[in-house]
């Protein structure tokens, strides 16, 4: 698995180069001028909208806009919310929030404008059973060009990078994040896990858009107003830190972050690069995923359905991130001091050329459900520039074994030209995603993250994979056609269980190399498909509301 991490880290320098992310966020802020600022359009038309105000039962589409929102954001509410913003503070530091809030309020302006495309390009021909995304956009705005070979082409290659990202983050992150958390606090297998997963989102899908909007529809509002209502019970009972913590998220956000605790600290550029990168992974702002979902609407008015899926962004950055960062920064489980101690400070000792180790470490014996045979720990080490960090403290990570009475480590190896040097006067519990979050509503009240999250990190992950493999079914029906779908789900499912294999995925590290590479491949296809065919969004856009201004649309 390190090996395939270090390919999956040297492709994503490419795809996630620093370039990449200011086109990105450029791209966003270029719609939010060019449409006047959507953004106000969507938290006011779209809310009407959302709430059936515009309904009509006889317009072509399979599901409700209440129905398509929720579905596109059981997609995105979910483990980035919990588990990726955990990943986002503890690899970026505080000051990554800060460009999350950028990304969310650019990427209101990057879902109305896809969503209104793939609403004008979407496939009709069946009214009860629509077809869109940007691989019909660009098969069909090329076509009207004279380039039908060209927009096949297009198509193809963003299914390409929609079935990559739907194996990698829309389904194998929430599955292992699932596993982990649940194996964390009830130490049930994670394989066992992942097959109940399987059979569990087999049973949904195999209904199709249907009954995945009929699903989505009653389990977004329940799971998101139920960890809502958790998040502000700790931000009233620390309530006292909060504003520092915002004040934070926008100091770090431009100086480095200074190194303290379990956080090994990093500089505002990687802050910059970690908030991004979350962010869109979070949103999917500019991926080209949600107006799969959102295409599915009955409507007849394709910039009525792009107005509504603005609203995701404010719904899933502005709001549900931001209260799982306060979470996690007022609560101080990101900089927490050491769990456990040592009984003697271990020596460095060089494993072969260039590899740098600890000698096997005895920890002083704690009461703490945590501590146990195999518990995943880490500690602090200075050996030059971290990649994920720019800066010179690493983790180095070690395995828990209980012999007799006591606890010995043995720890991983790192390589250095130098020897490594012991920084930290004990070791963290390597607390992932998802299970950091938890960790962070346990210290309010003990128990809290146990049930709360857990029950959270199922629910979001079962409507995030649900949906996720609603889009990478169309992408399939795209490529090849309704005849493969069925294998297609079947595969979906096993992935479920590949992806809770516990040697598969270790670290924070390969965890986020996986789903990078996900999110970026995208962004690659769509963002050119926004860009070419930007001008037919707008127009469409500014059209519509016109009518909406001189009173042509009545709401019932």
């Amino acid at each position: 698995m390190e090996v395939f991490t270090q390919v999956l880290n040297s492709i994503n320098s490419v795809i996630w180069h620093d370039y990449v992310l200011y086109i990105v966020l450029g791209t966003g802020v270029l719609f939010t001028f060019w449409s006047g600022f959507s953004q106000y359009r969507a938290v006011t038309h779209g809310v009407s909208v959302t709430l059936g105000r515009y309904d009509d039962k006889r317009d072509p589409g399979a599901i409700s806009h209440f129905q398509a929102l929720s579905a596109a954001l059981s997609a995105t509410v979910g483990l980035g919310n919990i588990g990726g913003v955990a990943l986002a503070i503890a690899l970026g530091g505080p000051g990554a929030v800060f460009w999350m809030w950028m990304i969310g309020l650019a990427g209101m302006a990057l879902k109305t404008t896809e969503v209104t495309l793939s609403m004008l390009y979407r496939n009709t021909d069946d009214p009860d059973n629509p077809h869109g995304g940007p691989m019909f956009v660009a098969a069909k705005a090329f076509e009207e060009k004279g380039l039908p070979m060209v927009g096949k082409f297009v198509g193809g290659l963003f299914v390409v990078t929609l079935l990559i990202s739907t194996i990698t983050g829309g389904n194998m992150f929430q599955a292992w994040n699932v596993a982990d958390i649940t194996h964390q606090y009830f130490d049930i297998p994670q394989i066992g896990t992942g097959i109940f997963l399987s059979v569990l989102v087999g049973l949904v899908i195999i209904g199709g858009i249907k009954r995945i909007g009929s699903v989505a529809g009653r389990l977004v509002p329940f799971m998101g107003v139920l960890y809502l209502l958790g998040a502000v019970y700790v931000l009233v009972v620390n309530f006292g830190v909060v504003p520092d913590m915002l004040r934070l998220i926008v100091t770090y956000a431009f100086s480095p972050a200074q190194a303290e605790g379990a956080f090994i600290g990093g500089t505002a550029g990687y802050a910059f690069l970690w908030g991004m990168k979350r962010a869109l992974f979070s949103s999917e702002s500019g991926q080209g995923s949600s107006p799969i979902a959102h295409s599915a609407a009955k409507t007849n008015e394709p910039v009525r359905e792009a107005v509504v899926a603005g609203l995701e962004p404010f719904i899933d950055t502005l709001v549900v991130c931001t209260l799982t960062t306060l979470v996690i920064l007022a609560t101080g489980v990101w900089d927490r001091g050491p769990d456990v101690t040592f009984t003697s400070t271990p020596e460095v000792v060089q494993v072969s050329d260039g590899m740098w180790s600890l000698e096997r470490t005895q920890l002083v014996t704690i009461e703490d459900p945590d501590l146990r045979d195999g518990a995943d720990l880490f500690v602090v080490i200075r050996a030059g520039v971290n990649p994920n960090s720019g800066e010179e403290l690493h983790r180095l990570s070690g395995l828990a074994r209980k012999e007799g009475e006591h606890f010995f480590v043995d720890w991983s190896t790192h390589e250095s030209s130098s020897p490594i040097k012991l920084v930290s006067q004990g070791a963290f519990f390597n607390y992932k995603g998802a299970t950091l979050t938890a960790k962070a509503f346990d210290r309010t009240t003990e128990g809290l993250g146990k049930w709360l999250v857990t029950v959270a990190a199922w629910l979001f992950a079962i409507s995030t994979m649900i949906s996720w493999s609603y889009y990478g079914e169309q992408g399939v029906v795209f490529l090849a056609g309704e005849k493969w779908v069925k294998g297609y789900k079947l595969l979906y499912c096993g992935l479920i269980i590949v992806a809770t294999i516990p040697a598969l995925i270790s670290t924070d590290a390969e965890l986020d190399a996986l789903t990078a590479l996900g999110t970026g491949v995208m962004l690659w296809a769509n963002i050119p498909i926004m860009l070419i065919f930007g001008t037919m969004a707008m127009r469409a856009y500014w059209t519509y509301m016109g009518k909406l201004k001189a009173g042509e649309f009545r709401p019932h």
